[in-house]
């Protein structure tokens, strides 16, 4: 049970997420304005972050990020029935892989919450990385081409959305006290301002050159980062032995490709649908525009 329950609302949430976000994708007017069915669209989304939180507060981010990433296969049915197509065989191969991937990895690992505590030292060395990491990837992408801007954006913010569910977690236990611990607590304070830098790299990304460029490396840097974070920091661990410890590891590596794979073809199908469908002009000064319409 200390695993299903957290499995089963992170589950809940990626299928949340999911829909949330083809939602507002799909809910945007000709002109780019935002429409009711949009702000239904993060209401969604908004219930499955708020599963997310709780799944966090049961469980590991070992096991919990593996799953919130089944967003991504979530939103393949849901594409190809609002684009009225079936899904090819490249995307049933990579969904039913990133599918078995998971599963093989929750089943063999059984990731386990560790203790809370860790040393001055550790932390202070593990701020420093993620720092300078992020620093690194923000220096070196305005001195690459457009294309690999792209990329190195996307993945700072893919690492800023990690950093951000660790953040999460740590707030959702403290919440379990009181309130009053959890605004006595940086925790709280540090999810807004990653939050809002993770926007901010991730506009930046767009901006640099197109989707399928940034998705797919913000989309496979969260869940990484997030577990890192989970294993050096909280000291979460997985019950495995050499072999089965070899087999968990594939999987887990395997997961990411699929998370790539499935991401880069999302962007790409969401570049065709904006070329399908292409944002009217903003009308002149003096002009009129016609009232927003859902697709």
């Amino acid at each position: 049970m200390h695993l299903f329950l957290p499995a089963l609302l992170a589950t809940l949430s990626a299928l949340l997420v999911a829909t949330g976000t083809l939602v507002r994708q799909r809910s945007s007017t000709a002109s780019g304005g935002i429409t009711k069915r949009w702000w239904l669209g993060v209401l969604i989304a908004a219930a499955g972050f708020a599963l997310q939180a709780v799944a966090l507060g049961l469980g590991s981010l070992l096991l919990v990020q593996p799953l919130i990433v089944l967003s991504v296969l979530f939103a393949l049915p849901m594409e190809a029935y609002l684009d009225h197509r079936r899904l090819n065989f490249h995307e049933w191969k990579w969904g039913i892989i990133l599918t078995v991937c998971i599963a093989a990895f929750v089943v063999i690992a059984r990731p386990e919450a560790g203790g809370h505590n860790v040393s001055a030292g550790t932390l202070a060395g593990t701020i420093v990385v993620v720092v300078a990491v992020l620093i690194g990837l923000v220096v070196a992408a305005r001195l690459v081409s457009p294309h690999h801007r792209a990329l190195l954006f996307g993945s700072a913010s893919g690492l800023l959305t990690g950093v951000q569910a660790f953040l999460l977690k740590a707030v959702v236990t403290q919440l379990g006290e009181s309130v009053v611990e959890v605004l006595t607590h940086p925790e709280i304070y540090l999810i807004l301002l990653v939050a809002t830098a993770s926007v901010i790299t991730q506009q930046l990304a767009f901006a640099a050159h197109d989707l399928q460029t940034s998705f797919p490396a913000m989309t496979v840097m969260e869940p990484a980062v997030a577990m890192a974070l989970g294993v050096v920091l909280l000291g979460e661990s997985v019950d495995v032995n050499i072999v089965d410890g070899i087999i968990a590891g594939l999987s887990l590596v395997i997961m990411l490709r699929a998370v790539f794979v499935l991401a880069r073809h999302a962007a790409e199908r969401e570049t065709e649908f904006e070329v399908a469908f292409p944002k009217a002009p903003a009308p002149a000064p003096g002009g009129s525009a016609m009232g927003p319409t859902d697709h």
